[in-house]
């Protein structure tokens, strides 16, 4: 008996240790496996079915299988984007509640309405989702052939030549007001209350020009219903070879594209970000996504975190300082 009690003795020491190790780790553990613990949200701050839907459904439904989750899209439009941000900013910072947001819901819409929520502040990056260059229209009729034509008219006629947009402080709105400190000129804004309507007026030449975003003109653009003049990329687009850079057409400094990106509510523990982060970046490098993405005009960036947590202040404080030069109001 007292020969075998020293091996004993070892034994439940060694397993005494084992299980006291376990114990340490199991709230790292408990970390890594316990997200996600229920279906993940996308909050699309849009109506459904528009470019912004498509996305968020998109990598949403890629990131569930990676991560072994739901997705479910909810679309929360209104207050220029902002409420459906501010519902994620106020949600449990836990990574089940993600943001569709980008240009709008941290960069230009704080800086024209009363915001519920710090654009810089409330959130954690998770990644960069792509980026849609400005692609210049105008209608199949009009005597406009290039952007040069558009510029020496705007700055011949002060005032006289028109630009549409979906919306005081929207991208179009935005990009054209950009262009008309570029280019030293005074165009006249024209707002539209959203939808189709200020492309029905372009279409019909009721306006005649519109500095859109590549998600919505590349389908008018296919199906031969606008002209395009000129497209905001450092070169040409593979889908539109014959249109030339903004640059190539003589403004080299004209830089603004609409980008989407993915936040979670700020405090969201690292390692949940991380695993989100990753997600977004397996999704992004399968070809189905690429080419989705490049279908509506998006160029697919690499899903970092860091990449995103630098642009949004960058993007906070150059389109701030625009709204203010330019005066725009909200509708």
């Amino acid at each position: 008996m007292p020969s075998s009690s020293r091996p004993l003795t070892r034994r439940a020491l060694a397993l005494g240790l084992a299980a006291l190790g376990c114990a340490l780790s199991a709230p790292a553990a408990l970390a890594q496996s316990g997200f996600p613990a229920k279906p993940i949200t996308f909050v699309v701050p849009y109506p459904a079915g528009g470019a912004n839907d498509m996305l968020g459904r998109l990598i949403g439904q890629k990131m569930g299988e990676a991560l072994g989750a739901t997705v479910i899209v909810d679309n929360k439009p209104g207050a220029g984007a902002m409420l459906g941000a501010n519902a994620v900013a106020k949600a449990a910072p836990d990574g089940h509640t993600v943001l569709v947001g980008g240009l709008a819901t941290h960069a230009a819409s704080p800086h024209l309405m009363k915001a519920d929520y710090d654009p810089l502040k409330d959130f954690e990056a998770v990644g960069l989702l792509g980026q849609a260059p400005i692609i210049v229209i105008t209608s199949n009729e009009s005597p406009y052939r290039s952007l040069k034509d558009v510029a020496e008219t705007a700055k011949k006629k002060p005032g006289e030549m028109m630009y549409g947009s979906s919306g005081n402080g929207s991208p179009l709105h935005l990009a054209g007001e950009l262009f008309d400190s570029i280019n030293g000129s005074q165009m006249t804004h024209v707002p539209y209350k959203g939808g189709n309507a200020h492309i029905i007026d372009l279409v019909g030449g009721r306006v005649p020009v519109i500095f859109d975003t590549a998600t919505n003109s590349m389908p008018l653009i296919r199906s031969g219903k606008v002209r395009p003049l000129a497209v905001s990329m450092p070169q040409r687009l593979p889908d539109l070879p014959n249109v030339p850079t903004f640059a190539e057409s003589g403004f080299p400094s004209f830089q603004f594209t609409a980008w989407y990106g993915l936040f979670v509510p700020a405090r969201t523990p690292k390692d949940v970000v991380a695993r989100l982060s990753g997600a977004l970046q397996t999704a992004l490098k399968q070809p189905e996504v690429v080419e989705k993405l490049r279908g509506v005009g998006v160029s697919p960036a690499g899903g970092e975190a860091a990449e995103l947590a630098r642009l949004v202040p960058q993007e906070h404080e150059r389109i701030g300082r625009l709204i203010k030069q330019a005066n725009i109001k909200a509708d």
